[in-house]
C-alpha cells in the first residue's frame, strides 16, 4: 500500500545514542527489498546525513534524501540537487537583528559549514556542530559574503529561554519565514516554502507516487507538515503531543525500535498478507 516512507532522524530513526538499531536497520532493508522508497527526511545538513545513508545502503540508484528540513532534496546516489530553497544575505541581516532584539543566540549554515556571529559561542551551537559533524566557524556580520545562500538559520537557547523567544517573535515574521521548533533548544528558520511536508510532496509527485501511498514517521514540531501530508502519519511514542494528535498511528519510542515496529505493522505484514 505504501510506496514511500519519509523518516525523521533525531528522536525517530536514531535512538538516544544517535545510533540505528539492528532491528530498524533490518526492517528498512526488508522494506527497500520489496520496492518501498525509504527517504531520510531531516533537519540536519546534508553532510550530517551521508554516513547514515551509507550505513543503511540508502545511497543506491533511485535513492533520495531530504535535508535542512525540506530546503534541500537531493539524489542520494549522484548527489544531484533536485530542489533547493535558500535564505539570502538580506534575510540573514534581518534575522540577525531580530536575534539581537530577542537576546537569543543564532547560528546558520551554508552547504558545508556551520557559522555563528556570536563571539560567546552557545553550547547548543557546539552541540549542533558535534551532532552533524559540520565544521564550526565564527564570522562577524561584516564578513558574511553578499552572495551567501543559507539553507537554514537557527535560534538556539536554554529551553525555558527559547520558549520565551518563540513567544516574542512577531507574528508577521512567522508568516515571512517557515519557523519550526525541532528540539527544546532549537528553533529553525527557513525559506517560506521550505518544509518537510512540501519536500515529501514534491518528491512523491516527481516519482509518480500518490499522497495515499506515502508514510511519514516523526517526533517533533518540524515533522508536523509531513505527518499531516502523508497518507499514513506515524508518531513516535516519544513524540510531542501535537505530532501524536496529527498522526494516524503511534508506534513505540526511538529507544524501542519504533521505526521498525511501524514498518513491520504497516508495510511488511500487509505485503505478506
Amino acid at each position: 500500500m505504501y510506496k514511500l516512507v519519509a523518516i525523521d532522524m533525531d528522536g525517530t530513526l536514531l535512538n538516544d545514542q544517535h545510533e540505528v538499531t539492528m532491528e530498524v536497520h533490518e526492517a528498512l532493508q526488508e522494506a527497500k527489498k520489496r520496492g518501498v522508497k525509504i527517504v531520510l527526511c531531516t533537519g540536519r545538513p546534508i553532510n550530517g546525513v551521508y554516513r547514515y545513508l551509507e550505513e543503511l545502503i540508502l545511497n543506491e540508484d533511485g535513492d533520495f534524501v531530504i535535508a535542512f528540513n525540506g530546503a534541500l532534496v537531493q539524489n542520494a546516489h549522484t548527489n544531484e540537487v533536485v530542489t533547493q530553497l535558500s535564505l539570502t544575505h538580506d534575510d540573514f541581516i534581518d534575522l540577525h537583528q531580530l536575534s539581537l532584539k530577542l537576546d537569543t543566540p543564532m547560528h546558520y549554515f551554508d552547504a558545508e559549514n556551520l557559522y555563528t556571529s556570536n563571539r560567546d559561542i552557545s553550547n547548543y551551537t557546539v552541540l549542533e556542530s558535534y551532532m552533524t559533524k559540520m565544521p564550526l566557524h565564527y564570522r562577524t556580520v561584516d564578513e558574511i559574503p553578499r552572495d551567501v545562500l543559507i539553507p537554514k538559520m537557527m535560534y538556539i537557547d536554554e529551553p525555558s529561554r527559547l520558549n520565551e523567544t518563540i513567544s516574542n517573535v512577531p507574528e508577521e515574521w512567522k508568516k515571512r519565514y517557515t519557523m519550526v521548533q525541532s528540539a527544546p533548544y532549537f528553533y529553525e528558520i527557513l525559506h517560506p516554502e521550505a518544509s518537510k511536508g512540501n519536500a515529501v510532496k514534491q518528491l512523491a509527485e516527481q516519482l509518480g507516487i500518490q499522497q495515499g501511498e506515502v508514510m511519514a514517521i516523526g517526533d517533533n514540531g518540524n515533522d508536523l507538515s509531513m505527518i499531516q501530508y502523508a497518507g499514513c502519519g506515524v508518531a513516535m511514542e516519544n513524540a510531542i503531543p501535537a505530532i501524536k494528535e496529527a498522526a494516524d498511528y503511534i508506534t513505540t519510542s526511538n529507544n524501542a525500535h519504533g521505526v521498525a515496529e511501524a514498518i513491520r505493522e504497516k508495510i511488511l505484514k500487509v505485503k505478506d498478507a
